[in-house]
């Protein structure tokens, strides 16, 4: 049996278009090819204008990319958001046997949902057809390593949001194939920003809150049970700085009752917010510090994955040595959107 599972796209005008500095669609590349004519007069001038042309026409091709795991709700929203910035999802996608042969109607497209069977072959496939695909991968934490083997084997640069696996193995898969790869378990740009703040700040001012008490308190929507990665890089940050703490003393809060009337989490986003709450304490209680950082819904983790895929495209276009990549070298290059 099929089953289709329909999203809601807004798609603009000229948000088609691979390239954000082209700002007025395909018109801009009817402008640059003329401008190039003009300047054409010699045969060698005239292979220049043909790969000039070239140039100018693929900057504003649609990306194509395979968001596997595109039924689930992470998955859903980074492929919502890389239609909406101009990127072409391909029409197959990988997901788990339960999903097999489902249908995903996104931006007037079906896409059709391949389970465990025959991937290396449709992956394959499809890298051959479109040779500038980029993979992203929101599945499963028990399925990160298997895809990454396979992403690597057959060669396909990747960006990894999804968590958990063995992530030394995940690393050394990807640094042996020499494929590229961006991965971080976190794709908020503006949270990764936060906490390469707190890194900086434990490097260079290591001890700083000696005796000083932490504590932390983080909410996510019911089926998070773990503690949250984001939290636990934080608390290391703190440790560094001097603070003593044991991960267990982390209040995770579940219950959506607390979430709404102890954390102040909106009704409408309890099965998918990140509240994350650390408060410093002074040994004689006058001084406190507090940091927070809250999310709802899901759109900063997808836009920051649009910003990762294009950040990618543009490695593997320049051939760059260094193949792989976390969320750090995406802020670091400062082109975001």
């Amino acid at each position: 049996m099929w089953a289709v599972i329909k999203l809601p796209v807004n798609i603009h005008g000229g948000a088609i278009h691979y390239s954000s500095s082209n700002k007025n669609g395909s018109n801009s590349f009817v402008r640059s090819r003329k401008s190039l004519v003009k300047m054409c007069s010699t045969s060698g001038q005239n292979s220049q204008l043909i790969e000039q042309t070239t140039l100018v026409k693929s900057q504003f091709d649609p990306l194509p990319i395979m968001v596997n795991g595109c039924t689930g709700k992470m998955g859903r929203a980074v492929l919502e958001a890389s239609i909406s910035a101009g990127l072409q999802p391909v029409s197959v996608c990988f997901s788990g046997p339960e999903d097999a042969g489902k249908i995903v109607e996104a931006g007037g497209k079906e896409i059709t949902v391949h389970g465990p069977s025959d991937r290396e072959n449709i992956l394959s496939s499809v890298f051959e057809e479109h040779p500038n695909l980029i993979v992203v991968d929101y599945t499963v934490p028990a399925a990160v390593n298997d895809n990454a083997e396979l992403y690597s084997k057959v060669g396909v640069p990747f960006v990894m949001g999804t968590t958990g696996g063995d992530r030394e193995k995940l690393y050394k898969t990807v640094a042996d194939s020499k494929v590229y790869a961006v991965i971080s378990p976190q794709m908020g740009k503006q949270v990764v920003a936060f906490l390469a703040a707190m890194e900086i700040m434990a490097e260079q001012f290591p001890g700083a809150f000696s005796g000083y008490s932490l504590q932390v308190m983080e909410s996510h929507q019911a089926s998070k049970l773990d503690t949250s990665g984001t939290a636990k890089a934080v608390i290391s940050c703190f440790e560094k700085l001097g603070v003593s703490f044991d991960l267990d003393e982390v209040q995770l809060i579940r219950d959506p009752v607390q979430q709404v009337e102890m954390v102040g989490v909106p009704e409408e986003y309890l099965l998918g917010h990140a509240f994350h709450m650390y408060h410093l304490t002074s040994p004689d209680g006058t001084v406190s510090f507090e940091f927070q950082h809250n999310v709802c819904g899901r759109s900063i983790y997808a836009e920051g994955t649009v910003d990762a895929i294009l950040f990618l495209a543009k490695k593997v276009k320049l051939k760059e040595e260094k193949r792989i990549y976390d969320m750090i070298d995406v802020l670091r290059e400062g082109n975001m959107r």
